[in-house]
C-alpha cells in the first residue's frame, strides 16, 4: 500500500454495530496513521498483519467473523482487549483498538500491537520457521534447537514476570503455550495473543467463573477441561508444560 491509501473503512452504516466502551476511548484507532505492510501469519480467529502506525512499527491484528461461531469470533475479539490499559515488559502491549473494519475484509474489529517480531518459544524449542531459515544454509542443522540451561532460567523468569503480573490484575491467559510466547530482538519473552483470557472478578461480589472458550488441549489445565471453575493456576499448569 502507497502511503495515504484508504486501508479501512471509517463509517459504519449498521444500526447493531458494537462500539468499544468508554473505558478504552483512549486506544482509539486514528485510521489516517495506519499503514499495512505485509502478512506475519494466520490464526484461528484472524489474520495479523506488519503495518506502520504512528510512525512505528505495529502488528495489527484483523478478528475475523467466524461464520460457524460467531459468538467465538467475538469473545475473542474482547477478549484482547482484557490487557489494552496494561504495561508491562513481558506482555505484548495493545496500542489501540477499534471495532470498524477493512473494507475489504469481513471482519469483526482491528487490534494494534507492539512489533515483537515473528520469533516464539515454539520457533525456539523446535527449530522451525524464522530460527530455521536463519539456519538454512547449515545442512546439518536440522530438528530441535537445544537452549542453553542460561536461557532456558532467562526465558522462564520472563514468562513469570509476564504471569505473576496478569494474575495480580486479575487476568488469566488460558492459552499460555510456546506459540503465543514472543521472543524480541533484546532476547524478552513477552506473553501475548489473549483472545482465550479472561478476567478473574472479585470472589466476594461474584461467583464461581467458567471457562467459555476453547484452547490448546496440550497445555490446557485439567479443570478447564472439565468444565470447572476458573483460576489462576490454570496458567501456572500451562506454564509447568511449557517448562
Amino acid at each position: 500500500p502507497t502511503k495515504g491509501e484508504k486501508l479501512f473503512c471509517e463509517e459504519d452504516s449498521s444500526p447493531r454495530v458494537c462500539r468499544l466502551p468508554a473505558r478504552l476511548a483512549w486506544c482509539s484507532i486514528d485510521w489516517d496513521q495506519l499503514r499495512l505492510l505485509h502478512p506475519l501469519g494466520a490464526g484461528g480467529f484472524g489474520s495479523v498483519y506488519k503495518a506502520i502506525y504512528c510512525g512505528a512499527t505495529v502488528a495489527v491484528k484483523q478478528v475475523k467473523k467466524c461464520n460457524k461461531n460467531r459468538l467465538a469470533s467475538r469473545q475473542s475479539f474482547w477478549a484482547e482487549l482484557n490487557v489494552a490499559h496494561l504495561h508491562h515488559n513481558n506482555v505484548v502491549r495493545i496500542i489501540a483498538a477499534s471495532t470498524r473494519a477493512p473494507s475489504t475484509q469481513d471482519t469483526l474489529g482491528t487490534i494494534i500491537m507492539e512489533y515483537v517480531g515473528d520469533s516464539t518459544l515454539h520457533h525456539a524449542i523446535y527449530g522451525t520457521d524464522c530460527i530455521a531459515a536463519a539456519r538454512k544454509d547449515d545442512e546439518l542443522s536440522r530438528g530441535p534447537v537445544f537452549m542453553t540451561i542460561a536461557q532456558v532460567i532467562r526465558y522462564s523468569q520472563d514468562i513469570v514476570a509476564g504471569l505473576v503480573f496478569l494474575h495480580s490484575q486479575l487476568i488469566v491467559h488460558l492459552d499460555l503455550k510456546p506459540a503465543n510466547i514472543f521472543i524480541t530482538q533484546q532476547n524478552v519473552c513477552k506473553i501475548g495473543d489473549f483472545g482465550c483470557s479472561q478476567k478473574l472478578k472479585d470472589a466476594v461480589s461474584s461467583g464461581p467463573q467458567f471457562c467459555q472458550q476453547g484452547g490448546t488441549y496440550t497445555h490446557r489445565a485439567p479443570e478447564l477441561l472439565k468444565g470447572e471453575r476458573i483460576t489462576s493456576k490454570a496458567d501456572i499448569y500451562s506454564f509447568a508444560i511449557t517448562l
